[in-house]
């Protein structure tokens, strides 16, 4: 019965759900635009990734939201109007975006949520000698009346230098605890916290930046983050990992809109397996480190990556946030183990630090910086 009235949902409720939104949305636009509640349309590029010969980045084309950088003072209901701005958006869908890179040239359209996507790739080798990059965007199409040129700058890494590995690490409930499998505390600490308020675990910091710094201190370690928050708080995000000293990487997200099939576009592991193998695909000169939670899913996905990119993960991270789930992750343990690779269920920072030291992944000073970072925390 219960797959009967999945088969019906699928087939017709959540078509209906999807087309009914799509048209609100073009309804709203088309409002906002008439009666001047949309004035100003701004390009929001997400931070991008790649290699000599390509690279990719995700964006979005909205009205002008006027967020601006919050202030550790910030009340919880500045919080809260900063965080409602940020998912009451006014897309701007079937625009076109030019992206230009090193004399390469790219359109890109927006979809009915006003993202697009940017894939450059070049017959010869890009030229750089730093990681990060700069490409130029611009809107070629006019929204709004006296609109002016739309410009702005997306950010890609290349990595360059003495690469020795890559890492890949979750968000909610490995760098910050967030109650992410507690609906409730989730909610609360998105929405009445700011990139200041809200803390990571002791010693990830330092930990990442050790990390990001391997065995010769020079940062040239790439990092990148997955999450399945939406993209509406990327931002907050970004911010979030600025304030606390965490090393800046590309930050995959989701769209929390619906899709034809699901009432949110893409579940949690599906989107989150997309996302880590995009990295795979792009960044093959890579070996990387994989960190994550046991509240969810993360010791599944790492598990699926490595049976699908054989000799490619070096490590598995997973802090131990869910008691019931224990038993769960050690069977996984034991099918990575048989693959060649070590999953380790750690309680704390230091305690992966230490390992990562026992690999000669990281320096001994970097473990003194961990527990004085602990330490320091514990006394605040």
């Amino acid at each position: 019965m219960s797959n009967h009235r999945s088969s019906f949902s699928k087939k017709y409720v959540l078509p209906v759900l999807y087309y009914g939104k799509r048209n609100f949305s073009k309804i709203k636009l088309w409002i906002g635009l008439k009666t001047g509640l949309v004035r100003t349309v701004m390009i929001q590029p997400y931070k991008g990734f790649g290699n000599k010969n390509e690279l990719f980045f995700v964006g979005r084309v909205l009205r002008d939201r006027g967020i601006g950088i919050s202030q550790i003072e910030d009340s919880r209901w500045r919080n809260f109007t900063k965080m409602y701005k940020r998912f009451m958006t006014w897309e701007i869908p079937r625009v076109r975006v030019k992206a230009s890179f090193q004399g390469r040239e790219v359109i890109a359209l927006t979809d009915d949520e006003g993202y697009f996507e940017v894939n450059i790739k070049a017959q010869d080798k890009f030229q750089y000698d730093e990681a990060w990059q700069e490409v130029e965007l611009e809107l070629l199409d006019q929204v709004v009346k006296n609109q002016g040129v739309v410009k702005t700058k997306a950010v890609v890494i290349l990595p360059a230098g003495n690469v020795e590995y890559g890492v890949i690490s979750d968000i909610d409930d490995t760098i910050v605890p967030t109650g992410a499998t507690r609906l409730w505390e989730m909610l609360k600490t998105t929405f009445l916290g700011n990139a200041h308020t809200r803390l990571p675990f002791s010693g990830v910091a330092e930990f990442y930046q050790a990390m990001a710094k391997g065995t010769d201190g020079v940062e040239s370690n790439p990092f990148f983050y997955v999450s399945s928050s939406p993209w509406n708080i990327y931002d907050f995000l970004m911010e979030f990992l600025d304030v606390h000293g965490i090393p800046k990487g590309p930050l995959m997200l989701r769209d929390i809109g619906l899709s034809r099939e699901q009432f949110i576009a893409g579940s949690h592991q599906a989107h989150k397996l997309l996302q880590v193998e995009k990295i795979f695909d792009v960044e093959t000169q890579l070996r990387f480190i994989l960190i994550g939670d046991s509240g969810q899913k993360d010791p599944e996905i790492y598990l699926q990556v490595i049976r699908d990119y054989p000799g490619r993960v070096k490590m598995v991270y997973i802090r131990n946030v869910s008691e019931r789930r224990e038993k769960e992750v050690l069977d996984i343990a034991a099918e990575m183990k048989k693959l060649g690779v070590e999953l380790i269920m750690v309680k704390d920072t230091l305690e992966a630090a230490k390992h990562a030291l026992g690999m000669g992944w990281i320096v001994e000073e970097d473990i003194n910086a961990i527990i004085r970072g602990k330490e320091e925390d514990l006394r605040n």
